[in-house]
């Protein structure tokens, strides 16, 4: 495979060729191992920080503890099987989200990428330390804010942006009426209108395009319209050594395009899944009675939630899908497979040098 046609990713002093992140993917869809995996192809691996540990029944003291202690197993694991770039995601909306910053701060990995919310104080959570920080917006308005906060309060600017379409998995910054139907803004025109405003600045800001990203020609294409690199996820799903039960990626496999959609989550978020008989149960307003001695989510209100959409997601990471769903990217249906992550990324690599040509 020739790779000198491929632009590198730039962060700082990290060099991520081909310039792909995992994007991070939780609950423990993308752990240690997917991780590892992904870094030692070139990319960028990235941990999902979010529900790591045995939390299910434990108290909000436990869940604190064992969050962190199973963040920093995983990237310790992550760091004895790879010398690559090994970050993690951390969503702003946990209500354990400063203990998790400091894990990683601790553990030295190499980049923090966050969303869910504007990270405004992430740079003082992060002082000292030469981590990279990422956030993740929806628009070029939302990254101004961030940008112009980080510089007033800690003379400090995010050293890239993710900038995430409608088109992605899981819960989306977005109104329900943004992403169904014809209304919901294109990547290609949010990703325009964020380099457009990065190359007014004077710092040098990679813009990672991500939400929807399935294959190298696509990569390409944002490469063209200026973003440095993209992220992707729901094609690491579907690879032997993704975190994730094999039930789980077999949803991806099985489903069909009229099988993703769009449902309300518990926590005020639009959110992509395949649907499948528990969807139907929900969407017909049935509720499934559950206790949350934790309160893991900020936005989440556990008197009126339907259900748990931490237990969901655990159930689904262990695939018992009779009780949860699967988050998953718009272009989920057209995984067929289940293939090596090396395997993956050398097709996205020969797509990608075949659009470059």
């Amino acid at each position: 495979m020739v790779t000198h046609k491929i632009p590198s990713l730039k962060i700082g002093d990290l060099e991520i060729n081909p310039p792909i992140v995992q994007g991070g993917m939780g609950v423990r869809v993308s752990g240690s191992r997917l991780a590892s995996a992904v870094a030692n192809e070139g990319c960028a691996g990235i941990i999902a920080s979010v529900g790591l540990g045995a939390f299910e029944d434990a108290s909000i003291t436990e869940f604190v503890k064992l969050n962190n202690d199973a963040l920093r197993v995983e990237i310790r694991k992550a760091r004895s099987l790879s010398k690559g770039v090994i970050g993690v995601n951390v969503m702003v909306v946990l209500s354990n989200y400063e203990e998790l910053v400091k894990v990683c701060v601790e553990e030295k990995v190499d980049m923090i990428i966050s969303g869910a919310g504007l990270p405004l104080d992430l740079p003082k959570q992060t002082a000292g330390s030469n981590i990279k920080l990422i956030p993740i917006v929806s628009s070029a308005r939302a990254f101004s804010i961030i940008y112009r906060k980080w510089k007033q309060n800690y003379n400090k600017v995010p050293d890239a942006v993710v900038l995430e379409g409608p088109m992605a998995g899981g819960h989306l910054g977005f109104g329900f009426d943004d992403v169904v139907g014809d209304k919901a803004p294109k990547l290609e025109q949010l990703v325009i209108e964020l380099v457009d405003y990065v190359n007014t600045l004077e710092e040098n800001i990679p813009v990672i395009a991500a939400g929807g990203i399935f294959d190298g020609h696509d990569i390409a294409k944002f490469l063209s319209l200026g973003a440095s690199g993209v992220q992707m996820a729901t094609r690491f799903v579907c690879t032997t050594e993704c975190d994730v039960h094999d039930d789980f990626k077999q949803a991806y496999i099985t489903a069909k395009k009229e099988d993703i959609a769009i449902i309300h989550s518990p926590v005020g978020l639009p959110g992509r899944v395949i649907l499948n008989e528990f969807t139907k149960r929900v969407t017909k307003g049935e509720t499934i009675p559950f206790r949350c001695p934790h309160h893991c989510l900020r936005s989440c209100n556990p008197r009126t939630a339907p259900f748990c959409i931490a237990k969901v997601l655990t159930d689904a990471s262990k695939g018992r899908l009779n009780n949860a769903f699967v988050f998953a990217g718009s272009n989920a249906y057209r995984c067929t497979e289940i293939v090596s992550v090396k395997t993956l990324i050398d097709e996205l690599k020969a797509e990608l040098v075949s659009s470059l040509q």
